[in-house]
């Protein structure tokens, strides 16, 4: 029974003498999914603003803009057409809003300048989905013989954009050399109508003989004819 005892008591000595060695070395007998939920956090790559992650293109915003047609540093086509290929006819450029903004300018990525050009009657504009003229410029003539950059042509009435489809309308009039004066573009003249049928082309041209932007236009009359020939979609922006 003496032997016994010791026995007990020299196991019973051991076990405590071995749970102390474990409290000091920072044992544990939890599971371990329990280690892993009690872990800290592990180094990772910093969410992007708002939740999405990658890159996702630049924006107008980017670029103290609204909206634009497309990113401007696509638009490195240049683009020209004879006076007589698209004097008096209106082109037009579809643009999506996705919020609602006040469309104050059109933005215009002038190319090249003709110093000889007799300008007269030129005028950017915008049509609503419904054909409705709600804003235009005053006559950018004089705006086409100077600076060939990309510059804000104003409204001459600032309107409040609601979102939804809206079309730029370009109108030249007069007598220039046709690799003079030219535009930037994107160059996808024909391909940039594709899957799209009238009154939603992206690109179109409307009417001939026009001195000014009517108050109203037919879209279903959109035509390709002269986007073919090769007067490419021209770059805009909105501020």
């Amino acid at each position: 029974m003496r032997t016994r005892a010791r026995t007990i008591a020299a196991t019973t000595g051991f076990v405590t003498a071995l749970a102390l060695v474990c409290v000091l070395a920072g044992c544990s007998s939890a599971p371990d999914k329990d280690r892993t939920a009690t872990a800290g956090p592990t180094a990772s790559a910093p969410a992007a603003p708002g939740g999405v992650s990658g890159f996702e293109g630049p924006r107008p915003q980017d670029q103290n803009l609204l909206a634009w047609t497309g990113d401007p540093n696509d638009a490195g086509h240049v683009t020209a057409q004879s006076s007589a290929g698209v004097g008096g006819r209106i082109t037009l450029v579809r643009i999506v809003l996705r919020e609602q903004i006040t469309w104050s300018n059109i933005w215009l990525g002038l190319a090249g300048l003709d110093t000889n050009a007799q300008l007269a009657n030129c005028y950017l504009g915008v049509y609503d989905a419904k054909g409705a003229l709600v804003g235009s410029t005053a006559d950018i003539s004089p705006q086409l013989m100077t600076d060939a950059i990309a510059k804000p042509l104003p409204l001459a009435k600032p309107f409040t954009a609601a979102p939804g489809t809206y079309f730029i309308a370009l109108l030249l009039n007069g007598n220039w050399a046709t690799n003079a004066l030219t535009l930037k573009s994107t160059g996808a003249g024909i391909s940039v109508n594709a899957g799209l049928t009238p009154p939603n082309l992206r690109y179109s041209s409307i009417l001939t003989g026009q001195t000014s932007l009517p108050a109203t236009v037919n879209l279903g009359e959109q035509s390709t004819a002269t986007i073919n020939t090769g007067w490419a979609s021209q770059w805009y922006a909105v501020s």
